[in-house]
C-alpha cells in the first residue's frame, strides 16, 4: 500500500507543480508582468515546488527530518549526474557564459557551505536564514543579468482569467500538500519495512520522485536541441534547492545531520566540480556526449556503493 501511496504522492506533486505554475504565470500576465520577470520567479519557483513542498511537511516531524536533508542532496545529485548526464547524452550541452560565470560555480558552492555548516552536527536556523540571504542575492544578481543581457528570449505567457488563475492556484497547491502528506509517511514506512533508514530512501527514491518535473524539462529540451535551457534548468533547480528550500526548511526546524552525509555531500559537489571540467575541456564550452556517459556512470557506481553498504 506504501508503494502506491509513494506513486500517488508523486503524481499529485507533478500535477500540482503544473498547475501552479500555469495558474501564477496566467494571473502574473494578466497583471502586464514582462515574460522574464515570470520566467525567473513563477516557472522557476514552479518546478523547486514538489521538493519544497515535501521538505516543509518533513521539517515540521522531528522523525523525518532525515527527508528534509535527503531530499535536496539527492535530488541535487540525480539533477546534475542522472538528468544532466542524460540530456547531454541526447544532445551536446552548449553553456553561456553567465552560467559559466556564475551559476555552475555556485551549484558548486552550495554543498560545500552545507557540508562546512553542518560540521557543528545540525543545519541550524541561522544556517537557514544565511542561505537564504544568499538566495537572495542571487536572485538580485539574475534579475540584473537578464535585464541587462537577455540572452536567451523568455517564453510567451499568455494571460488567463482570475478566476481561473485562482482556481489552477489553489488546485496546484493543494495537490502538492495533498502529494507531500502521502510520500513522507510512506517514504518512512518503506525504509522501516527495509529495515534501512529514512536518509536512504530520501535519497534515492523520493529524490527522484520530486526530481521528476526537472527530467522532463531537460530531456525534451535536449531533444529539440536547445541544450542552453536543459543546463540552465538543472542548475537553477540546484540553486533553488539549496539556498531556498533547504534554507526554508532550517528556520522551521534546525536540520541534524545524518549518517554518512559527508559523502553525500562531496559526491554531489563533486557532480557540479565535473560538470565544470566538462564545459572547459572543449572550445564550445559544452558537455559533450561522452561527458554525459561518464555523470550518468558515476551515478550508477555510487548507487551501487550506496546499496552495498546497507
Amino acid at each position: 500500500m506504501d508503494y502506491i501511496l509513494i506513486i500517488v504522492g508523486f503524481v499529485l506533486l507533478i500535477a500540482g507543480a503544473n498547475f501552479l505554475v500555469d495558474g501564477a504565470s496566467g494571473m502574473a500576465k494578466r497583471f502586464n508582468v514582462p515574460n522574464l520577470v515570470i520566467g525567473l520567479t513563477v516557472v522557476a519557483f514552479g518546478t523547486s515546488a514538489p521538493e519544497l513542498v515535501v521538505n516543509l511537511v518533513a521539517a515540521f516531524d522531528p522523525a523525518t527530518t532525515d527527508i528534509a536533508l535527503t531530499n535536496i542532496i539527492g535530488s541535487n545529485m540525480i539533477n546534475t549526474f542522472v538528468i544532466l548526464g542524460a540530456a547531454a547524452v541526447v544532445y551536446p550541452i552548449v553553456s553561456q557564459k553567465s552560467s559559466r560565470r556564475f551559476d555552475i560555480p555556485l551549484s558548486f558552492i552550495g554543498p560545500v557551505i552545507i557540508l562546512l555548516m553542518t560540521l557543528t552536527g545540525e543545519l541550524s536556523r541561522i544556517d537557514g536564514i544565511i542561505l537564504l540571504l544568499f538566495f537572495a542575492g542571487f536572485m538580485y544578481s539574475t534579475f540584473s543579468r537578464s535585464i541587462k543581457n537577455p540572452d536567451v528570449q523568455a517564453d510567451d505567457y499568455k494571460p488567463m482569467k482570475i478566476w481561473k488563475s485562482l482556481l489552477l492556484i489553489a488546485g496546484g497547491l493543494a495537490a502538492l500538500v495533498g502529494g507531500a502528506q502521502l510520500i513522507v509517511p510512506a517514504a518512512t514506512n518503506i525504509a522501516a519495512g527495509f529495515g534501512i533508514s529514512t536518509a536512504v530512501i530520501g535519497l534515492t527514491i523520493v529524490a527522484l520522485g520530486t526530481s521528476l518535473p526537472e527530467l522532463a524539462t531537460s530531456v525534451v529540451a535536449a531533444m529539440k536541441k536547445n541544450s542552453d535551457i536543459a543546463l540552465g534548468n538543472v542548475i537553477g533547480s540546484n540553486i533553488f534547492n539549496i539556498f531556498l528550500v533547504l534554507a526554508a526548511s532550517a528556520v522551521i526546524r534546525p536540520l541534524p545531520a545524518y549518517k554518512d552525509m559527508l559523502i553525500d555531500l562531496i559526491v554531489t559537489a563533486a557532480g557540479s566540480l565535473l560538470v565544470i571540467l566538462f564545459i572547459y575541456s572543449n572550445k564550445e564550452r559544452s558537455i559533450r556526449r561522452w561527458g554525459g556517459l561518464v555523470l550518468l556512470l558515476a551515478y550508477a557506481a555510487f548507487l551501487v556503493w550506496k546499496i552495498s553498504t546497507l
